[in-house]
C-alpha cells in the first residue's frame, strides 16, 4: 500500500510538473509575436513622425493592425497544439481573418515603402516582424515541407511588390534575409517545443494507461483469489452440513462434531478472505497438499500424495510452489464439488527443468462435462449447468511462469488435471497474487 501511494504521488508529481512546462511552452510562444511588436516592430515606426501625416497614418495602422493579428495569434496557438496532438482537428475558419490580416500588413509595408514614409533599415525590420504572428500557429498546421513553400511564395510576393513600388537593391536584399530569419525562427522554436510536448503528453497518458491496466489486472486477480480461497472451504462447509443433517435427523450426537468443523471452516475462511483483501495471501504448496488430503478423506474419498517430500515439493523454487499451491487447491475444490470419486491421487514429479503436478481421480463418469475449461475439475451428476474460472485462473497464474495446464479425461473413467511449470520462472518474476516488500 504505501508503495502505491508513493507511485500515486510521484506520478502527480510528474503530472504537474508536464504541465508547468506545457504552460511555460504556451506562454513563450504566445509573448513571441509581442516581444516582436514591440520592439522590431514598434521602434521603426518612430521614423513616420518625420515624414508627414500620410507616414504617420500608415505606421499606425500597420501598429494597430498587427496588434490584432497577435491577439488572434494567441487565440490559434492552443488549438494548434491540440491539432498537432492529434486531440482534435483546427476549424480552417479560424485562419481566415489572419490571413486577411496579413494581406492588409502586406499592403500597409509597401505603401509605407511607396511613399517613403520609412527608411530603409527600418523596412527591413518590419518585414522580419510581418509575418511572424501569422506563422506561429500557422507552422503547428501544415507539414514543415508545405510551410517552407508557402512562406517561399509569401516571400517572392512581398519582394516582387516592393520592387514594383522601386525599392532599391539594397531593401530588397534586407528584406529577403528577414523574412529568411523570421520563418526559421518561428521553425525552430515552435514545432520542436510541440514535438517535446507531444512525446511528454503521450509518455503521461502511457503511464495512464498502464496505471489503468494495472487496476483492471489486480481487480481480476482478486476475483480469481477469492474463487480459489472460497471455493474448496464453500463446498467442505456444504459437504458437512449435508452430513450434519442426516446425522440429526437419525439422532445421531456426532452431528454436532460436523457443525463444530464448520464452525472451525467458516471462520478459517473468514481469515483467509481477510488475507486475500489485504493483498498478502500466497498459496503454499505442503499446506495444500495437506489441506487438500485432510478435506478429500473427510468427505469419504481416498486421497494418497506421491512426491510431496521429493525435489519437485519441498525443492521448488518458492514462485513455482506457490503457483502449484493453486493448482492443489482449485483441483481438490473441484473434485469436492463437481466430482463423486472413491480416489484421489496426486502426484509431483520432476522431468526435463520443470515440475509437474497431476491430480487424478475416478469421478470421470459418461456425460461428465469436465473437460471445458470452466473449471469442473471432477465428474457425475452435480457438474450439470454449473461453471466458473477455476481452470481458466489456473492457466494465467501458470503462464506467468511459463507453464501450462491441461484438464481432461485420461480414460477408465478417470480425470486428471496436469500442470507443468518449469523450475526457472521466466524473468524471475514472483508468482501471481503476490506483492512486493515495497508494497507491503
Amino acid at each position: 500500500m504505501i508503495g502505491r501511494v508513493r507511485g500515486w504521488r510521484r506520478g502527480w508529481q510528474e503530472r504537474t510538473k508536464l504541465q508547468r512546462i506545457d504552460l511555460y511552452t504556451r506562454v513563450t510562444l504566445c509573448s513571441l509575436p509581442w516581444v516582436f511588436l514591440l520592439s522590431w516592430g514598434l521602434l521603426p515606426l518612430g521614423a513616420t513622425l518625420d515624414h508627414g501625416p500620410v507616414a504617420m497614418a500608415l505606421g499606425a495602422a500597420f501598429f494597430a493592425v498587427n496588434a490584432v493579428q497577435c491577439v488572434l495569434s494567441n487565440r490559434n496557438v492552443a488549438p494548434a497544439f491540440a491539432h498537432y496532438r492529434g486531440a482534435e482537428p483546427f476549424p480552417p475558419r479560424r485562419l481566415r481573418l489572419p490571413a486577411a490580416l496579413l494581406v492588409v500588413l502586406t499592403g500597409l509595408l509597401v505603401a509605407l515603402a511607396a511613399v517613403g514614409g520609412i527608411d530603409d533599415p527600418g523596412l527591413s525590420l518590419l518585414v522580419l516582424d510581418l509575418p511572424l504572428a501569422f506563422t506561429v500557429p500557422y507552422v503547428l498546421l501544415v507539414p514543415v515541407r508545405t510551410y517552407l513553400l508557402h512562406c517561399a511564395a509569401f516571400g517572392v510576393v512581398v519582394l516582387g511588390l516592393l520592387a514594383a513600388v522601386g525599392a532599391p537593391g539594397g531593401l530588397l536584399f534586407g528584406a529577403a534575409v528577414s523574412l529568411l530569419v523570421v520563418v526559421l525562427l518561428v521553425l525552430v522554436s515552435t514545432r520542436p517545443s510541440a514535438w517535446s510536448l507531444t512525446v511528454m503528453w503521450q509518455a503521461e497518458e502511457a503511464r495512464d494507461m498502464q496505471a489503468r491496466l494495472a487496476v483492471a489486472e489486480e481487480r481480476l486477480r482478486f476475483g480469481r483469489d477469492m474463487h480459489d480461497v472460497l471455493g474448496r472451504n464453500l463446498a467442505v462447509i456444504a459437504l458437512k452440513s449435508e452430513l450434519a443433517v442426516e446425522l440429526a435427523q437419525r439422532g445421531n450426537a456426532a452431528a454436532v462434531d460436523q457443525m463444530v468443523e464448520v464452525q472451525r471452516i467458516a471462520r478459517a475462511s473468514q481469515q483467509e478472505v481477510r488475507d486475500v483483501v489485504r493483498g498478502y495471501r500466497e498459496a503454499d504448496l505442503p499446506t495444500e497438499l495437506l489441506g487438500a488430503k485432510g478435506v478429500l478423506e473427510a468427505a469419504g474419498i481416498t486421497c494418497t500424495v506421491e512426491g510431496a517430500d521429493g525435489p519437485a515439493g519441498i525443492g521448488a523454487p518458492p514462485a513455482v510452489q506457490a503457483a502449484l499451491g493453486w493448482v492443489v487447491r482449485e483441483a481438490a475444490t473441484n473434485v469436492l464439488r463437481h466430482g463423486d470419486p472413491r480416489v484421489c491421487v496426486i502426484r509431483l514429479t520432476t522431468t526435463a527443468g520443470a515440475v509437474v503436478l497431476e491430480v487424478e481421480n475416478d469421478g470421470a463418469g459418461p456425460g461428465a462435462g469436465q473437460g471445458d475449461g470452466s473449471g469442473v475439475a471432477g465428474g457425475g451428476s452435480r457438474a450439470a449447468g454449473s461453471g466458473g474460472s477455476g481452470l481458466a485462473g489456473l492457466r494465467e497464474r501458470l503462464a506467468a511462469l511459463g507453464g501450462s495446464l491441461e484438464a481432461g479425461p485420461a480414460g477408465d473413467g478417470l480425470f486428471r488435471v496436469t500442470a507443468t511449470v518449469p523450475l526457472t520462472a521466466p524473468g524471475g518474476r514472483p508468482s501471481p497474487g503476490t506483492l512486493s516488500t515495497e508494497d507491503r
